[in-house]
């Protein structure tokens, strides 16, 4: 008997790079630990103003207190939004003219964002230009609402550092591929590279000067760690840039900086109110974003801004520290490794080309962590799970992937469990070795 078919898009669908390990893994049955760095899953508390609403959702004078739970506003609750404005002010950005619509996550703004200005894939179309490596949602967001993705390509040098394009070559990428918009992550995933503001005014300028959007996903603004000042799209002003105005969309998002990733809360930012009209429109078949949620996530919007910096500040400092001890001890684990440096987010890049040549696939070891690695650790069978690269970085067809031999590390696991990464990842790759070898 026949059965009805899948879509052609579903026939072809994969589980995302971030999370295919943690799916592999979870198939085993023996009694071994995994130790998942592979997803930004952050396992720190929530700020302290959204802890106190969660735990008082039935106080008096709390909107749940009778027990109903109605739909908000496509929108967005005014509170909700108005904290998400809040936060840029906080970072040191104007607001004046933006306006701000709450979605499912970030993951959802992405959706619309790329739905809102890029063209259908097919002739005339107008992509979505990335900067690889890149966040491989985006990239999926593209395929699944038939948008498409071209890019240009950093580089991870021997020293740790990831070059960014030259803006000659991005030039002639956009004039070859006529993209309606170009995505930056300032405080970037996957690479931990930090664009400082000066870099965001030139980005905005190439924008200006080809007439495309300028996308910026800000989820982890604030996160740095250098001596700069926070950088944003909304740090760019006209007498900077002539023309920037009216162009810029800012994907904003719950889950980092306050440590929600659950909540899924996020926000598409613009200061192009048709887009945002719009925007809203599209959504109005979603009817709204989790209530609770937007509840929860308003409790900021009554914080100083003192206390957002002190948050800010206490956030740089536990991730700085963490990327500082986890470089020192991967360099010395596995000297031959190459360790990315970085400056924001909190991800650690590792490449092996140094180690197994540029032909070796990371997902080999990868998929060896998941499905039967373990090492022994205070007498507890124990595996890491890390995320491949490959999926990061948008390469044409008989073009090398750079990601074949690197592997992104999250740094969402607590301090001391951090600490045994290092040792666990290079015991584990010599265990990959010697079978590679028998």
């Amino acid at each position: 008997m026949m059965k009805p078919m899948l879509s052609s898009h579903f026939q072809t669908r994969v589980p995302s790079a971030i999370r295919l390990t943690q799916i592999e893994f979870l198939k085993r049955m023996d009694q071994v630990v995994a130790v998942n760095t592979a997803i930004g899953n952050v396992s720190l508390p929530m700020h302290p103003a959204m802890i106190k609403r969660m735990f008082s959702l039935d106080a008096p004078g709390s909107p749940f207190c009778d027990g109903v739970v109605k739909y908000s506003t496509t929108v967005g609750e005014e509170e909700a939004n108005r904290a998400f404005l809040h936060l840029i002010a906080c970072s040191g950005f104007s607001i004046q003219g933006l306006c701000s619509q709450i979605t499912d996550g970030g993951s959802q703004a992405m959706e619309l964002a790329i739905l809102g200005v890029c063209g259908p894939a097919g002739s005339g179309t107008r992509p979505l230009l990335l900067i690889d490596p890149t966040y491989s949602n985006y990239a999926s967001m593209a395929e699944r609402t038939g948008r498409s993705t071209v890019a240009v390509t950093r580089h991870l040098e021997e020293n740790g550092k990831f070059t960014l394009p030259k803006i000659s070559a991005m030039e002639k990428v956009i004039q070859e591929t006529n993209p309606a918009a170009l995505l930056v992550i300032p405080y970037d995933n996957p690479t931990g590279q930090f664009f400082p503001q000066e870099t965001l005014r030139e980005l905005g300028a190439l924008c200006v000067k080809h007439n495309l959007w300028l996308i910026s996903d800000e989820a982890y603004r604030g996160v740095f760690y250098t001596h700069a000042q926070a950088s944003s799209i909304w740090g760019i002003t006209e007498k900077d840039v002539p023309g920037i105005t009216g162009r810029r969309i800012s994907i904003e998002s719950a889950s980092k900086i306050w440590d929600a990733c659950g909540l899924r809360i996020g926000a598409l930012v613009t200061d192009n109110k048709d887009f945002h009209q719009r925007a809203v429109a599209e959504n109005t078949a979603n009817l709204c974003a989790n209530v609770i949620g937007q509840y929860i996530f308003g409790a900021l919007l009554h914080e100083s801004k003192e206390q957002l910096q002190a948050w800010f500040q206490q956030q740089r400092l536990y991730y700085h520290q963490i990327a500082k001890d986890l470089t020192a001890s991967l360099k010395k684990e596995v000297p031959t490794l190459i360790v990315s440096e970085p400056d924001a987010a909190l991800y650690t890049v590792v490449d092996v080309r140094n180690i197994f040549g540029t032909h070796f696939d990371a997902n080999d070891f990868i998929m060896y962590c998941a499905r039967k690695g373990q090492v022994p650790l205070d007498g507890i069978k124990t595996t890491l799970l890390v995320a491949p690269m490959d999926g990061f970085y948008s390469t044409r067809p008989g073009q090398a992937n750079p990601g074949r031999t690197q592997m992104r590390i999250a740094y969402v696991e607590p301090p001391e469990v951090m600490a045994i990464v290092p040792k666990l990842f290079a015991q584990l790759l010599l265990h990959f070795q010697k079978e590679k070898i028998s």
